[in-house]
């Protein structure tokens, strides 16, 4: 490690045993980082001192419109905001809590510059689970939106550590904790800190689809190598795109996918309050977007209202967050003529690394590892399985794993390889297909049956909305599979739809995969990045079990 600007050491001190990380490799010779590094200098800063400030940056709900310039300029204000009126010191921790919004990167880019480590969090997060954010990353500074602190002063008599907060989209213009009143009084220049490669930045907590969330502690070095990797070897981004998607900044699919990565090329995002398929249609349309992150339940919702909108702006489509299925790649493209390009990512390693050009797409496929990144399939023992094999998916690069304070990293690294917790197998031309979450598979009768695979296939039926397959205990057969599905409107949920079902996918699977229970329900559990909470599926079924 080289010396770090941190006076605040609590990051470096609560990283892993060095002998508990994974290897890291920096093969490309654009991984090669200087010792000393600032994301926000790299990010934004060099556009305005290379004459390129007047670019298009970011674009918002309340008719924002900030150049790179402007966005600097606001950074600014808000880190003297940080350092003179609120204390930080390099290495504190800032919570960042708001929706998608030009001034919540502002945000996240004044804690940069400050020499901070950004930890944000979902808006619809509630005072308990927000304690427990602050608690474990002893949290010292917050910047939340005025509409959501509520929830965060119910944290905050939990938080002792929790001492500084100020307000950004306040009502009033009044107030000593208003931030955009106090950053109108600042400089508009800020001299970035001198910060170490690999200081930490940000701490990302997981999305919550396995439990209890984890810290994922990443450098400023690492931001820097995610935008080095999949944007230009596989998304391959122009200046003039301008981005737009669903995923919150929040989650390391958004930060990289709606703020970094269009940075890296000078190019510009739609940042949306709320990106619901309703609302996110007529946003590509009126905003010309051309590339767009969702994940694939929002795709499918999207395919059939396609007609009722203008998005011929659109030329890029990433699908990422859970797996996509084989009818949702197809309904899209027939929708929309458009290649979803996709990719599995963990924000243990921040962002996408098996992923594949539109051109090298494979129907059920996820690609192959993006240049910077190795993977392969290990059995329970480690070992390299060989194709066709199913086993745990195994990555390194020049990003990893490195939990805060938490036993789990343990678990998470074998033998210097990141564990992403997915059953994989490599298949034809060294192509990785997703199987399953390791935790989701379903052994029935002695046979292993991968829960997302029943899934995609209840998907191709018509009726059927949204579907989450866990396993069930069952006294002869170990388990079964049991459905949980949404119909669409107009259809009945009775026993002859679940035979329908039945039957449906005993046609497009191996007869012992059908689902032998489907309930059905209005809606399933999922997290705010609309990842499917199978684990809350898993402890419903045990309860009615019991």
């Amino acid at each position: 490690m080289t010396y770090t600007a941190h006076l605040d050491t609590f990051a470096r001190d609560h990283l892993p045993p060095p002998e508990q990380w994974p290897e890291l490799i920096f093969e490309l010779p654009e991984l090669q980082f200087p010792e000393r590094l600032n994301c926000a200098s790299e990010l934004l800063d060099r556009w305005v001192s290379e004459g390129q400030g007047e670019r298009l940056c970011l674009q918002g709900d309340r008719g924002e419109r900030w150049t790179y310039a402007d966005l600097q300029a606001r950074a600014n204000c808000i880190a003297h905001v940080l350092v003179q009126d609120m204390g930080l010191v390099p290495g504190n921790r800032v919570l960042l809590r708001g929706a998608n919004t030009p001034q919540m990167a502002a945000c996240w880019f004044a804690v940069q510059k400050a020499g901070g480590i950004a930890v944000a969090t979902m808006p619809m997060l509630r005072g308990g689970e927000l304690s427990q954010v602050i608690q474990k990353a002893e949290v010292s500074h917050a910047l939340c939106d005025a509409r959501l602190i509520d929830e965060l002063r119910a944290a905050q008599v939990q938080c002792p550590t929790l001492r500084e907060i100020r307000l950004f989209n306040c009502s009033s213009e009044e107030g000593t904790d208003n931030l955009e009143a106090i950053a109108a009084t600042k400089p508009a220049e800020f001299s970035n800190v001198d910060t170490a490669a690999d200081d930490c930045c940000l701490i990302a907590f997981t999305s919550g689809t396995t439990g209890k969330p984890k810290g994922c502690m990443h450098f400023h070095r690492d931001v820097m190598a995610i935008c080095r990797c999949w944007p230009p070897h596989v998304l391959k981004p122009q200046p003039d795109d301008v981005f737009i998607g669903s995923p919150p900044l929040a989650f390391t699919f958004g930060l990289g996918g709606l703020l970094l990565f269009p940075m890296t090329v000078g190019a510009s995002a739609v940042l949306l309050e709320k990106a619901t398929p309703d609302a996110l249609l007529p946003a590509i349309a009126k905003y010309r977007a051309t590339v767009c992150f969702t994940a694939p339940t929002s795709y499918r919702v999207m395919a059939p209202q396609l007609p009722q909108h203008d998005v011929s702006s659109l030329r890029k489509c990433v699908s990422a967050g859970e797996a996509l299925p084989a009818a949702t790649r197809a309904l899209w493209k027939d929708a929309s003529g458009i290649e979803l390009i996709d990719g599995i990512g963990a924000t243990e390693l921040l962002h996408i690394f098996i992923s594949h050009e539109e051109s090298t797409a494979k129907p059920g496929a996820t690609g192959k590892p993006v240049p910077g990144y190795r993977a392969c399939v290990l059995d329970d023992e480690g070992q390299v399985l060989p194709p066709g094999q199913i086993g745990r998916l195994a990555v390194k690069g020049p990003t990893g794993c490195r939990y805060l304070a938490d036993p789990r990293q343990a678990n998470y690294v074998l033998k210097g390889w990141n564990l992403t917790g997915d059953a994989y197998l490599v298949g034809d031309e060294g192509y990785f297909v997703y199987q399953s979450r390791t935790d989701d598979m379903i052994i029935s009768g002695g046979y292993n049956i991968a829960g997302p695979e029943v899934e995609a296939a209840l998907l191709l039926h018509p009726a059927v909305a949204e579907c989450g397959v866990v396993g069930q205990a069952d006294e002869a057969r170990g388990q079964i599979v049991k459905a949980f599905v949404v119909l669409r409107s107009g259809q009945s949920a009775n026993a002859e739809m679940v035979k329908t079902l039945q039957d449906f996918v005993k046609a497009q699977l191996a007869p012992y995969k059908y689902p032998r229970a489907i309930e059905f329900t209005n809606q399933l559990p999922r997290t705010e990045t609309g990842k499917l909470q199978r684990f809350r599926l898993r402890s419903d079924v045990a309860v009615k079990s019991s």
